[in-house]
């Protein structure tokens, strides 16, 4: 692999920042190495094991930060996609990401490489579809969701027992009521500790996803004026400040499975933060198919600039800190 460190001019990398709902994307467009693979599944598996240093690069501290997630645009390995995406975070790879579908589709709209209309969109879990309107707001048309495990109880430790379903909407979740627990901005420390506690918890009980599979994100839930409400926890530890289109998905499908939503009935979700997306799902081959809709404005354009001897140009983190 190419290190950085041994560069004798500036490494750049163009990209486009937005934020869905307040939380932010950021599109890295070029500069960024070519991943081999034949799907993008193949391709995030060699984002992991050989390129891992430049998802740091780009997200983590000081060009990025904790909050961030980012989608490397890469071409499509399925006929008639418009783009190809892989997301990210600070930790790692991201399996799919609905607010980030959004700002993407908005951040192509920008360019001017898609007018309004249906688009594919190639990622590792599988094509999505997405519907940039007229008015600017995207119709992102998720891969399948279903509900894994219902009423699954765990120790807590300094909580006590939680209940909760796992289920899936394009990542893992585990969904959980957030009981006598504000869900609103001022209350995030609190939120943070109570779903970290719980995923530390689901990892030592071995409660998983499908086929072994980590539960990386923690959805506490509510109601705040008779309208649904979430905090989210991502796996880098950052809660998301939409209501997460995944989350959505996964909660959607878990309301399908009880019979309280039915297919095409409108299900309004609010973040923690109180900014809203609109969902609704259908019935194929058995699977709830969700639709998320919100809008995405375009923050910022640049370039990350890694000038030669940069001691940080992998970002910062323990390993490189400590060597």
């Amino acid at each position: 692999m190419f290190q950085l460190s041994q560069a004798r001019v500036p490494r750049r990398l163009r990209f486009i920042d937005s934020h869905t709902a307040g939380e932010p994307t950021r599109i890295v467009l070029d500069g960024f190495p070519l991943l081999p693979g034949t799907t993008l599944a193949e391709q995030r598996r060699a984002l992991t094991r050989d390129f891992d240093a430049w998802r740091s690069l780009i997200n983590n501290e000081p060009r990025g930060n904790n909050v961030l997630v980012s989608a490397l645009l890469v071409p499509p390995c399925v006929p008639d996609c418009a783009a190809g995406v892989i997301f990210f975070n600070n930790v790692g790879p991201l399996n799919m990401c609905g607010h980030g579908t959004i700002g993407l589709i908005t951040t192509l709209a920008y360019l001017g490489q898609i007018e309004p209309g249906e688009h594919l969109i190639d990622t590792p879990v599988g094509v999505v579809s997405a519907t940039l309107h007229g008015d600017g707001r995207v119709s992102v048309q998720n891969v399948p969701a279903y509900r894994h495990r219902q009423d699954v109880t765990v120790q807590v430790p300094g909580i006590g027992e939680v209940r909760g379903d796992v289920a899936w909407g394009g990542n893992w979740f585990f969904l959980t009521d957030a009981g006598t627990q504000d869900l609103n901005i001022a209350n995030v420390e609190a939120l943070t500790d109570s779903a970290w506690r719980i995923r530390q918890a689901l990892v030592a009980a071995g409660v998983t996803g499908a086929d072994g599979a980590e539960i990386d994100h923690i959805e506490l839930l509510g109601q705040v004026d008779g309208v649904s409400r979430n905090f989210v926890l991502c796996p880098g530890k950052a809660y998301d400040r939409s209501p997460c289109g995944t989350g959505t998905s996964a909660k959607m499908a878990c309301l399908a499975a009880d019979g309280q939503l039915a297919p095409g009935q409108p299900w309004v979700q609010q973040s923690v933060i109180g900014t809203e997306f609109e969902g609704h799902y259908r019935w194929q081959d058995g699977a709830v198919h969700p639709t998320i809709t919100g809008q995405a404005f375009i923050t910022a354009e640049g370039t990350l600039i890694v000038q030669p001897g940069d001691p940080f140009a992998w970002g910062i983190r323990a390993d490189v800190v400590d060597r």
